[in-house]
């Protein structure tokens, strides 16, 4: 999920430079949502780690 956000984020870099504005402005809202997602995800992985007792893998 982290490289989908990695790559609309390219994406819209890319389009921002060439001009398309309406293409890099929707591509910077799905990396948005997609970080947003991946790190909600990673803060409920690790409290489900600390509740059960073992330390997060390395």
């Amino acid at each position: 999920m982290l490289r989908a956000a990695l790559g609309f984020l390219i994406l819209a870099v890319i389009a921002g430079v060439l001009g398309f504005g309406g293409i890099a402005a929707l591509s910077v809202d799905i990396a948005r949502i997609l970080v947003i997602v991946f790190l909600l995800l990673f803060v409920v992985a690790m409290v489900m780690h600390a509740l059960r007792g073992r330390a997060p893998p390395v």
